[in-house]
C-alpha cells in the first residue's frame, strides 16, 4: 500500500528547488505526497509548485501560530519545515502545541535557535565547540581591530544590511544606518556554506560542504561541492554541541593567507542552496521521508565530490485575470469538465444494483457517498453481503457507463476545431475507467489528443505533474502561452499551467465533486469558456 504523507512549508517564497526536490523525493520512494506552502500575500512564485495554497498572516502576529495550528488540524499535516530565520523561534516555542495535534515540527530546541539568532552568542558558540570565529563587538567606538571590518544586524539574514567597511570614518555612518549591529574583521578568503542534515536526535546524516562562488543578496548563484574532511570534521563538533534536529546550515571563510577555517553563521534550516546539495547526493528531502517511514537513516558521505552548479531565475504566472491572449489550443479536463462525474457514479451503483437485484441499491449506495463514506462497503455490510465486495468494485469500475456531455460541449469543440484551434483532453485516473468514458461520450472521434496520466507509467504522472502537458505542447508545437487548459478542480488542475506559462480557465462548476470558489477568476457554465475563448 502506498503511504501517503502531508508537508507544509511556511513562507515558502521562492523555494521552488526545495518543493522540487521533496516532489522527485516522493517519486523515488514511491510515497503519495501532498506539499502545502503558506504565504501572507498568496503571490509567492513557489506556490505554483505546491498542491496547496494557505495564506497566513505576519510571522510577528499574535495569531500566527493559532493560524498555523487551525491550517495543520484540519489538513492533517504530518510535518511542517520551516524556511526562513524569522520563523524559527516562534515555532520552536509552541513546538509542543503542534506535536498535541499530530504534526511534527522539523525545528532545533529553542535555546539553540536563540543563540543563532543573535550573532553575539553565535560567535562565542563557534569558540566554546573549539571553533574559530572573528571577534564581535556591539559598539563602533569599541572596535579597535583591522580594517577592512565587517559590519551587520545581530540578528540579520540574507545579508540585508550587511558592509564591508574600508576606514573608520565609514564605520559610523553604517553603525547609524544598520541599528542593532554587530562588528568584526573582515576576513579575506574562500567562503563556504555547509548544507548539514540530522535526524530528530541530533544525528548527522550529511554534512556537505560547498564553495560559494558567486552570491547574490545572501543566496548562492554559483556553487562547488567540495567534500573537505577538515571542514566535515569541524561540523562535527558543532553538531555534537548543538545537535540539531533536521536541517542547517553553516557558513564559514578559509583565510587566505593562514588556511584557517573561521565560522560566521548558522542558520537551523535549508539554506536556499541546500537542493544543490541533494542533486549531487545528500539526498535529505528523502531522508525526511524516510523518517516519516519511520526508517531507520545513517550518515554517509556519497557525495559527488567537485559538481559545479550555476542557478538562474524563472518566471511563473500567479494570477491569469481577465484577458485571455490568442490561443491555438485548448486542452480540457474530463471529469466535471466536460461531463458529470456524479452521472458516472450514479451509472456504476445502478449496475451493482442489478448484480445484487435489489430496487434499493442504486439509492442507497449514491445516499452513502454522499455522505463522504465508503460506499459500497457500507452498503454491503447492511444487506449482508460483504462476500460480494469485490464483484461489486469490478462491476463499477468495469461498467460501460450511462453518461453525456454537458450541453454545448461537442458544439463548442466542433467550433474550436472549425477556427483551426487545436483540441485535447488530459485526464487522471484508473486507465480502464478513463478510456471507457471516453467512449462512451464519444471524445476519441473529436479529439485532436488525448492523454491518460496514468498510461505514461502510473500515478506518480496525475496533475500536478507537468509531464503531460509537456507532451501535448510537444506534439502540437505551439508555444505554452498560446494554450489554455480548462479544470475544474483549483487544487491541482492548474499548476503545471503556472509553472510552464501557459493559460487557465477554472470551470466552476457547481454541480462538480471538487469544485468550489477559490480563485479570483472564474467560469460557471460552458458558455462562460466559450465567450472567454472566442
Amino acid at each position: 500500500m502506498m503511504r501517503s504523507f502531508r508537508i507544509l512549508f511556511t513562507g515558502v517564497g521562492r523555494r521552488v528547488e526545495l518543493v522540487q526536490a521533496f516532489r522527485q523525493a516522493a517519486n523515488c520512494l514511491n510515497v503519495k505526497l501532498k506539499l502545502y506552502g503558506a504565504d501572507m500575500a498568496g503571490t509567492a512564485p513557489a506556490l505554483a509548485f505546491c498542491d496547496y495554497t494557505r495564506k497566513v498572516c505576519g510571522m510577528r502576529d499574535v495569531d500566527y501560530i493559532p493560524q498555523l495550528l487551525r491550517i495543520c488540524k484540519v489538513d492533517h499535516i504530518d510535518l511542517l519545515i520551516p524556511t526562513i530565520d524569522t520563523d524559527l523561534l516562534v515555532l520552536s516555542r509552541n513546538e509542543a502545541e503542534f506535536d498535541a495535534i499530530g504534526t511534527k515540527v522539523l525545528i532545533s530546541k529553542s535555546d539553540k535557535i536563540a543563540i543563532c539568532r543573535d550573532k553575539n552568542y553565535t560567535a562565542d558558540f563557534f569558540e566554546s565547540c573549539g571553533l574559530k570565529a572573528p571577534r564581535t563587538v556591539n559598539d563602533y567606538q569599541l572596535y579597535h581591530d583591522q580594517y577592512p571590518c565587517f559590519i551587520k544586524p545581530k540578528d540579520g539574514s540574507s545579508s540585508i544590511n550587511a558592509f564591508k567597511v574600508e576606514k573608520e570614518s565609514e564605520l559610523k555612518i553604517y553603525a547609524e544606518q544598520v541599528g542593532d549591529y554587530i562588528v568584526q574583521p573582515f576576513i579575506e578568503g574562500t567562503e563556504y556554506t555547509v548544507d548539514i542534515f540530522c535526524d530528530y536526535e541530533g544525528n548527522p546524516i550529511f554534512i556537505t560542504p560547498r564553495i560559494r562562488s558567486a552570491v547574490r543578496a545572501g543566496e548562492v548563484l554559483k556553487t562547488e561541492i567540495v567534500m573537505d574532511k577538515k571542514i566535515i570534521e569541524e561540523c562535527r563538533k558543532l553538531i555534537d554541541k548543538f545537535q540539531p534536529c533536521g536541517p542547517m546550515t553553516v557558513q564559514l571563510i578559509r583565510q587566505n593567507r593562514t588556511g584557517d577555517d573561521y565560522y560566521i553563521e548558522i542558520n537551523p534550516r535549508f539554506g536556499g542552496g541546500a537542493p544543490l546539495s541533494m542533486k549531487a547526493g545528500a539526498r535529505s528531502a528523502e531522508a525526511i521521508l524516510r523518517m516519516l517511514l519511520k526508517e531507520k537513516v545513517e550518515y554517509t558521505d556519497t557525495v559527488d565530490d567537485g559538481l559545479v552548479y550555476s542557478r538562474f531565475d524563472q518566471s511563473v504566472c500567479i494570477s491569469e485575470g481577465d484577458n485571455i491572449r490568442q490561443i491555438k489550443g485548448i486542452i480540457f479536463d474530463l471529469d466535471d469538465t466536460l461531463y458529470s462525474e456524479k452521472q458516472y457514479v450514479k451509472s456504476g451503483y445502478k449496475k451493482i444494483g442489478e448484480f445484487l437485484a435489489r430496487e434499493d441499491a442504486a439509492d442507497k449506495l449514491w445516499s452513502h457517498f454522499m455522505a463522504g463514506k465508503s460506499a459500497i462497503d457500507e452498503y454491503l455490510i447492511e444487506i449482508g453481503e460483504v462476500e460480494k465486495k469485490d464483484e461489486c468494485v469490478k462491476i463499477y469500475r468495469e461498467q460501460i457507463p450511462e453518461i453525456s456531455l454537458y450541453d454545448g460541449v461537442l458544439e463548442f469543440v466542433q467550433d474550436l476545431k472549425h477556427r483551426g484551434i487545436k483540441v485535447g483532453i488530459i485526464t487522471d485516473g484508473r486507465i480502464e475507467g478513463q478510456r471507457a468514458k471516453l467512449e462512451a461520450l464519444g471524445l476519441y472521434e473529436v479529439m485532436d489528443d488525448i492523454i491518460i496520466t496514468d498510461e505514461l507509467g502510473g500515478v506518480q504522472f496525475r496533475k500536478p505533474c507537468d509531464i503531460s502537458f509537456r507532451i501535448m505542447q510537444n506534439r502540437w508545437r505551439i508555444p505554452y502561452e498560446q494554450i489554455v487548459y480548462v479544470g475544474d478542480n483549483p487544487n491541482k488542475d492548474f499548476q503545471a499551467c503556472k509553472q510552464l506559462g501557459m493559460q487557465w480557465i477554472y470551470f466552476r462548476n457547481e454541480d462538480g465533486l471538487y469544485s468550489h470558489s477559490a480563485m479570483q477568476e472564474e467560469v460557471t457554465t460552458i458558455n462562460d469558456i466559450r465567450g472567454k475563448v472566442l
